[in-house]
């Protein structure tokens, strides 16, 4: 088997959304992703990129995928998001998620961040392993929040800006 971890690139992007609606699967939320390829094809590489893609290949076929994106910690400074870490179902414990892993973390690195900070599932204990396995602290006494589309739009209905 030829593996490879390599920057994407925008024709890698119809591959980037199958994993991203495999995840989905996996996470039980099937009809939640709304994004297209053509927006991965523009927030990737339009005049101001907003992610970073690195693949994983196996014998050329995208068998993973690590997106990432910069970040501000008011308390650290430059810090890089890691939004999602996908190995198709097919190709786990072929060390591909560790390979992706080493490369966010040297490009990382490279962009001479001060931490490099992402999410997981409760409920994804082999997730948490590998993470802990690698070295990583998984804060479990922080919660995340968000405001999806309509609440954002029903957040503006009610408050008024000052």
């Amino acid at each position: 088997m030829k593996r490879l971890i390599r920057r994407a690139e925008k024709t890698d992007m119809p591959e980037v959304l199958e994993l991203i609606k495999e995840l989905a699967s996996f996470e039980k939320e099937e009809g939640a992703v709304e994004v297209t390829k053509e927006e991965l094809i523009e927030d990737g590489f339009g005049s101001k990129p907003l992610f970073q893609c690195f693949i994983a290949e196996i014998d050329e076929i995208v068998a993973g995928i690590a997106i990432v994106y910069p970040r501000y910690s008011t308390w650290k400074g430059k810090v890089l998001h890691l939004e999602d870490l996908i190995i198709s179902q097919k190709y786990r414990g072929e060390g591909l998620g560790s390979a992706l892993l080493s490369a966010v973390v040297q490009y990382g690195a490279d962009m001479n961040v001060k931490r490099i900070s992402w999410e997981v599932l409760d409920w994804n204990t082999p997730a948490i392993e590998f993470y802990e396995k690698k070295g990583a602290k998984v804060l479990r006494d922080w919660d995340v929040v968000q405001l999806n589309e309509s609440g954002i739009k029903e957040y503006l209905e009610q408050n008024e800006s000052i």
